[in-house]
């Protein structure tokens, strides 16, 4: 394939961003929001007794690939998955698939990607990018989360293709073989926020969905009786990362999930949508103020908000409010 022929659009969110660019190069002009929205992207997480570098892990959104599954399921749109135990098979895969002409989405670990900046290169094995052509003997990359395409050379594709840890990406990677004539939006809309309701209401266990908001905020509020000063920083500061650094984080992704249904309202005219996107907008900031006290708690800065039982409060605060939201929207009649 020709490096001129894919068109790289930059995006608040890895999966959710190569998802609209790989159908954007099959003529199906999506947003991003639109994406993650149908996708059922928005999600919450909490999993004390999973500890990764010995920190529990904190997720906010769905488990990897499934958004660029859900779309493709609810747009009908015929797709292709792969993993692979050698690095070998993998990579010819992928050479396999940009020889035919297939930009080609894959899995890996921002660690091993030269081209963001070393801030952002830590062991994260659930990013999102695209392969689309090769020049010379390195990779051509659509990278969602950076402005412009990037240069990879092999071996350190291949680093970040095969990372081990958790999850470990196994060199999954996916293409479109073809797409439908029409599109049914409307219905793909209805799937996509039905689900979102049921992941984050419905889970019997703490873990996860909205449940899981208030086990994090209990975990906090424990922090400083439970942890030493210097490793309950370090709790805290990783739940900032994931919710602040890793594509949108919690409240990007709240503000995500809200741009998708004030563009669903507008298209279906639904009022109903559009003032849940409001407030849903406006909880996206009240977990930005969490993000904003928690990193001075963290930094040990003086804040009218210093305690960890106000950090607690807060999140307890975001969890009910998206409790209501959720609940309300679940009633919606289609």
């Amino acid at each position: 394939m020709s490096e001129h022929e894919f068109q790289h659009y930059q995006h608040a969110h890895c999966e959710s961003g190569v998802t609209a660019n790989l159908l954007r190069h099959e003529g199906i002009d999506i947003s991003e929001p639109m994406a993650f929205g149908i996708g059922a992207g928005l999600f919450f997480g909490h999993l004390p007794f999973l500890k990764i570098a010995g920190i529990p892990g904190t997720t906010y959104r769905i488990w990897p690939g499934a958004i660029f599954k859900r779309v493709a399921q609810r747009l009908d749109i015929k797709i292709q998955t792969q993993r692979f135990s050698y690095p070998a098979k993998g990579m010819k895969a992928l050479d396999d698939a940009l020889a035919a002409g297939k930009p080609t989405g894959m899995l890996g670990s921002v660690f091993y990607l030269p081209y963001l900046p070393e801030a952002f290169r830590f062991h994260f094995n659930a990013h999102n990018y695209v392969a689309y052509g090769k020049r010379g003997d390195q990779y051509l990359i659509s990278d969602p989360i950076i402005e412009e395409p990037a240069l990879i050379a092999p071996a350190d594709l291949v680093k970040s293709r095969f990372a081990k840890g958790t999850p470990e990406p196994k060199g999954f990677m996916y293409n479109i073989i073809s797409t439908p004539k029409t599109i049914n939006l409307a219905k793909a809309i209805e799937q996509g926020i039905k689900q979102t309701c049921f992941f984050m209401l419905s889970p019997p266990v703490p873990w996860f969905g909205n449940k899981a908001i208030f086990l994090l905020a209990d975990k906090i509020k424990d922090y400083p009786k439970k942890l030493e000063p210097r490793k309950a920083a370090l709790f805290l500061g990783n739940i900032i990362r994931m919710q602040e650094e890793i594509g949108t984080g919690g409240a990007g992704f709240r503000y995500l999930f809200a741009a998708f249904l004030q563009e669903a309202g507008t298209l279906l005219r639904r009022d109903d949508l559009l003032q849940f996107s409001t407030r849903l907008t406006k909880i996206g900031d009240d977990w930005r103020n969490f993000a904003y006290h928690a990193a001075r708690q963290m930094k040990d800065r003086k804040s009218d908000l210093v305690s960890y039982d106000d950090l607690s409060d807060l999140l307890k605060k975001c969890g009910q409010q998206e409790l209501e939201l959720f609940r309300e929207m679940k009633k919606m009649k289609w």
